[in-house]
Protein backbone atom coordinates (compact mmCIF):
# COMPACT_ATOMS: atom_id res chain seq x y z
CA UNK A 1 0.00 0.00 0.00
CA UNK A 2 1.17 3.42 -0.90
CA UNK A 3 0.11 6.59 0.32
CA UNK A 4 -2.16 8.83 -0.94
CA UNK A 5 -3.13 13.05 -0.80
CA UNK A 6 -4.91 12.02 2.21
CA UNK A 7 -1.76 11.06 4.09
CA UNK A 8 0.39 13.60 2.82
CA UNK A 9 -1.89 16.23 3.79
CA UNK A 10 -2.16 14.90 7.31
CA UNK A 11 1.68 15.20 7.38
CA UNK A 12 1.17 18.43 6.57
CA UNK A 13 -1.09 19.21 9.01
CA UNK A 14 1.04 17.90 11.54
CA UNK A 15 3.71 19.97 10.88
CA UNK A 16 1.59 22.91 10.72
CA UNK A 17 1.02 22.74 14.17
CA UNK A 18 4.14 22.87 14.94
CA UNK A 19 5.39 25.88 12.99
CA UNK A 20 2.92 28.31 11.95
CA UNK A 21 2.43 28.97 15.87
CA UNK A 22 6.05 29.75 16.18
CA UNK A 23 6.05 32.19 12.91
CA UNK A 24 6.26 35.82 13.66
CA UNK A 25 6.24 34.50 16.85
CA UNK A 26 9.57 35.20 18.57
CA UNK A 27 11.66 32.03 18.39
CA UNK A 28 14.77 30.54 19.43
CA UNK A 29 17.46 30.27 16.82
CA UNK A 30 20.49 28.11 17.00
CA UNK A 31 23.01 28.13 14.52
CA UNK A 32 24.02 25.26 12.94
CA UNK A 33 26.97 26.13 10.56
CA UNK A 34 30.50 27.29 12.53
CA UNK A 35 31.81 29.29 9.53
CA UNK A 36 28.93 30.93 8.58
CA UNK A 37 25.08 31.03 9.64
CA UNK A 38 23.04 28.07 8.79
CA UNK A 39 19.48 28.75 11.51
CA UNK A 40 17.49 25.81 13.01
CA UNK A 41 14.74 26.47 14.53
CA UNK A 42 12.69 24.51 17.36
CA UNK A 43 10.06 24.11 14.63
CA UNK A 44 12.17 22.06 12.34
CA UNK A 45 13.17 19.98 14.91
CA UNK A 46 9.66 19.57 16.47
CA UNK A 47 7.70 19.61 12.73
CA UNK A 48 10.06 16.98 11.83
CA UNK A 49 9.17 14.90 15.11
CA UNK A 50 5.41 14.83 13.99
CA UNK A 51 6.10 13.87 10.36
CA UNK A 52 8.51 11.20 10.99
CA UNK A 53 5.95 9.84 14.13
CA UNK A 54 3.25 9.14 11.68
CA UNK A 55 5.29 7.69 8.78
CA UNK A 56 6.84 5.34 10.89
CA UNK A 57 3.10 4.35 12.50
CA UNK A 58 1.64 4.22 9.14
CA UNK A 59 4.53 2.83 7.41
CA UNK A 60 7.27 1.06 9.47
CA UNK A 61 8.76 -0.35 6.34
CA UNK A 62 9.75 2.63 4.59
CA UNK A 63 12.99 4.60 5.08
CA UNK A 64 13.35 8.11 6.15
CA UNK A 65 15.57 10.90 5.30
CA UNK A 66 15.39 13.85 7.33
CA UNK A 67 17.11 17.00 7.72
CA UNK A 68 16.82 17.62 11.72
CA UNK A 69 17.19 13.61 13.00
CA UNK A 70 18.97 11.47 10.96
CA UNK A 71 18.84 9.00 8.51
CA UNK A 72 16.89 5.26 8.61
CA UNK A 73 16.29 2.78 5.94
CA UNK A 74 18.02 4.57 3.06
CA UNK A 75 18.24 1.20 1.28
CA UNK A 76 14.65 0.62 1.22
CA UNK A 77 12.54 0.64 -2.08
CA UNK A 78 10.64 3.51 -0.36
CA UNK A 79 11.84 6.41 1.29
CA UNK A 80 10.58 9.41 2.45
CA UNK A 81 12.77 12.88 2.07
CA UNK A 82 11.89 15.41 4.65
CA UNK A 83 12.98 19.18 4.89
CA UNK A 84 9.98 20.68 7.75
CA UNK A 85 11.13 24.15 6.80
CA UNK A 86 12.74 24.94 3.59
CA UNK A 87 13.64 28.13 3.72
CA UNK A 88 14.61 28.60 7.67
CA UNK A 89 16.15 32.46 7.08
CA UNK A 90 12.68 33.21 5.22
CA UNK A 91 10.82 31.92 8.48
CA UNK A 92 12.77 33.56 10.58
CA UNK A 93 12.61 36.61 9.23
CA UNK A 94 8.74 36.61 8.76
CA UNK A 95 8.37 36.25 4.77
CA UNK A 96 5.66 33.26 4.01
CA UNK A 97 8.38 32.04 1.31
CA UNK A 98 9.70 28.89 3.32
CA UNK A 99 7.63 25.66 3.00
CA UNK A 100 7.45 21.87 4.61
CA UNK A 101 8.96 19.65 1.65
CA UNK A 102 7.65 16.29 2.07
CA UNK A 103 8.85 13.70 -0.75
CA UNK A 104 9.16 10.07 -1.40
CA UNK A 105 10.94 7.92 -3.61
CA UNK A 106 10.63 4.78 -4.84
CA UNK A 107 14.08 2.46 -5.62
CA UNK A 108 15.98 6.16 -5.56
CA UNK A 109 13.44 8.09 -7.81
CA UNK A 110 11.44 10.76 -6.61
CA UNK A 111 7.45 9.52 -7.42
CA UNK A 112 5.46 11.80 -5.20
CA UNK A 113 5.75 14.91 -3.18
CA UNK A 114 4.76 17.96 -1.40
CA UNK A 115 5.27 21.67 -1.34
CA UNK A 116 3.62 23.33 1.74
CA UNK A 117 2.96 26.88 2.85
CA UNK A 118 1.05 26.73 5.92
CA UNK A 119 0.67 30.65 6.31
CA UNK A 120 -0.44 31.56 2.79
CA UNK A 121 -2.74 27.89 3.35
CA UNK A 122 -0.89 26.69 -0.50
CA UNK A 123 -0.24 22.61 -1.06
CA UNK A 124 1.30 21.83 -4.19
CA UNK A 125 0.84 18.22 -4.67
CA UNK A 126 2.62 15.38 -7.28
CA UNK A 127 0.68 11.77 -6.49
CA UNK A 128 2.82 10.37 -9.38
CA UNK A 129 0.42 11.17 -11.83
CA UNK A 130 -0.49 14.67 -12.26
CA UNK A 131 0.21 17.76 -9.96
CA UNK A 132 -2.81 19.84 -8.12
CA UNK A 133 -2.96 23.06 -6.30
CA UNK A 134 -4.95 23.70 -3.26
CA UNK A 135 -4.99 26.83 -1.64
CA UNK A 136 -7.32 30.31 -1.05
CA UNK A 137 -8.19 30.53 -4.52
CA UNK A 138 -9.14 27.30 -5.55
CA UNK A 139 -8.00 23.80 -6.49
CA UNK A 140 -6.98 23.05 -10.28
CA UNK A 141 -4.21 20.97 -11.69
CA UNK A 142 -1.11 22.69 -11.88
CA UNK A 143 0.69 23.23 -15.48
CA UNK A 144 4.01 25.29 -16.40
CA UNK A 145 4.14 27.49 -18.90
CA UNK A 146 6.30 27.31 -22.15
CA UNK A 147 7.50 31.35 -22.45
CA UNK A 148 9.34 30.19 -25.39
CA UNK A 149 12.77 31.93 -25.37
CA UNK A 150 15.13 32.66 -22.29
CA UNK A 151 15.05 36.47 -23.40
CA UNK A 152 11.39 36.37 -21.99
CA UNK A 153 11.52 34.26 -19.06
CA UNK A 154 11.26 35.08 -15.17
CA UNK A 155 14.11 33.46 -13.85
CA UNK A 156 14.46 33.64 -9.84
CA UNK A 157 17.33 32.10 -7.22
CA UNK A 158 17.44 32.35 -3.75
CA UNK A 159 20.85 34.60 -3.37
CA UNK A 160 23.37 35.33 -5.71
CA UNK A 161 26.00 35.33 -3.44
CA UNK A 162 26.02 31.76 -2.88
CA UNK A 163 27.71 31.44 -6.13
CA UNK A 164 31.00 31.79 -6.59
CA UNK A 165 33.92 32.05 -9.32
CA UNK A 166 32.92 29.92 -12.02
CA UNK A 167 29.25 29.07 -11.03
CA UNK A 168 28.67 32.88 -10.27
CA UNK A 169 30.11 33.66 -13.75
CA UNK A 170 27.62 30.91 -15.46
CA UNK A 171 24.92 32.16 -13.12
CA UNK A 172 25.39 36.01 -14.14
CA UNK A 173 25.48 35.27 -17.54
CA UNK A 174 21.96 33.62 -17.75
CA UNK A 175 20.55 36.41 -15.32
CA UNK A 176 21.77 39.01 -17.97
CA UNK A 177 19.93 37.22 -20.86
CA UNK A 178 16.25 37.04 -18.87
CA UNK A 179 13.44 39.51 -18.46
CA UNK A 180 13.10 39.58 -15.12
CA UNK A 181 15.12 38.14 -11.90
CA UNK A 182 14.18 37.92 -8.45
CA UNK A 183 15.62 36.66 -5.50
CA UNK A 184 14.50 35.03 -2.36
CA UNK A 185 11.81 32.52 -2.40
CA UNK A 186 13.51 29.30 -1.20
CA UNK A 187 10.84 26.24 -2.20
CA UNK A 188 8.33 29.20 -2.76
CA UNK A 189 10.24 29.51 -6.58
CA UNK A 190 9.57 25.91 -7.64
CA UNK A 191 5.99 25.99 -6.72
CA UNK A 192 5.72 29.18 -9.07
CA UNK A 193 7.27 27.52 -11.69
CA UNK A 194 5.21 24.32 -11.24
CA UNK A 195 2.14 26.76 -11.45
CA UNK A 196 3.02 28.28 -14.58
CA UNK A 197 4.31 32.21 -13.11
CA UNK A 198 7.51 31.92 -13.77
CA UNK A 199 9.85 30.27 -16.26
CA UNK A 200 13.31 29.09 -14.63
CA UNK A 201 14.96 28.25 -11.46
CA UNK A 202 18.88 28.02 -10.77
CA UNK A 203 20.41 27.18 -7.10
CA UNK A 204 23.50 25.46 -6.15
CA UNK A 205 24.65 23.64 -2.84
CA UNK A 206 21.26 22.06 -2.53
CA UNK A 207 20.81 18.67 -0.11
CA UNK A 208 18.84 15.87 -1.08
CA UNK A 209 16.25 17.23 1.35
CA UNK A 210 16.02 20.14 -0.42
CA UNK A 211 14.52 18.90 -3.22
CA UNK A 212 12.97 15.92 -2.74
CA UNK A 213 9.83 16.99 -1.86
CA UNK A 214 10.27 19.79 -4.83
CA UNK A 215 10.81 17.49 -7.87
CA UNK A 216 7.52 15.30 -8.50
CA UNK A 217 5.82 18.35 -8.03
CA UNK A 218 7.82 20.09 -10.97
CA UNK A 219 8.08 16.97 -13.36
CA UNK A 220 4.08 16.36 -13.20
CA UNK A 221 3.28 19.68 -13.22
CA UNK A 222 5.23 18.99 -17.18
CA UNK A 223 8.56 20.71 -15.88
CA UNK A 224 12.08 19.33 -16.20
CA UNK A 225 14.76 19.56 -13.36
CA UNK A 226 17.86 18.63 -13.44
CA UNK A 227 21.65 18.80 -11.89
CA UNK A 228 23.61 21.42 -14.08
CA UNK A 229 24.94 18.54 -16.04
CA UNK A 230 21.75 17.38 -17.13
CA UNK A 231 21.34 14.31 -13.92
CA UNK A 232 18.69 13.49 -12.37
CA UNK A 233 18.83 16.11 -9.29
CA UNK A 234 17.23 13.70 -6.35
CA UNK A 235 20.92 14.24 -4.46
CA UNK A 236 20.78 17.70 -4.86
CA UNK A 237 23.76 19.79 -5.46
CA UNK A 238 23.69 22.11 -8.82
CA UNK A 239 19.92 22.39 -9.53
CA UNK A 240 17.98 24.21 -12.69
CA UNK A 241 14.00 23.75 -12.88
CA UNK A 242 12.42 25.01 -16.25
CA UNK A 243 8.90 25.10 -17.42
CA UNK A 244 10.20 24.66 -21.09
CA UNK A 245 12.11 22.88 -22.85
CA UNK A 246 13.68 25.79 -24.91
CA UNK A 247 14.47 27.56 -21.82
CA UNK A 248 16.32 24.47 -20.14
CA UNK A 249 18.43 23.90 -23.28
CA UNK A 250 19.26 27.67 -23.61
CA UNK A 251 20.61 27.87 -20.22
CA UNK A 252 21.67 24.45 -19.58
CA UNK A 253 24.14 25.36 -22.72
CA UNK A 254 25.56 27.99 -20.28
CA UNK A 255 25.59 26.09 -17.12
CA UNK A 256 26.81 22.85 -18.40
CA UNK A 257 30.03 24.01 -19.72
Amino acid sequence: MLPDRSFFYRLAEAAKAETLPRFRAGIDVVNKEAMGFDPVTEGDRAAEEAIRALIEAEFPDHGILGEEHGNVGLDREHVWVIDPIDGTRAFISGVPVWGTLIGLQKNGRATMGLIDQPFTGERYFADGNGATYSGPDGERRLKVRDCGDLSNAILFTTSPHLFVGDELAKYREIESQVRLFRYGCDCYAYALLAAGHIDLVIENSLKPYDVGGIIPVVEQAGGIMTTWDGGRPEMGGTIIAAGSRAVYQQALAVLSR
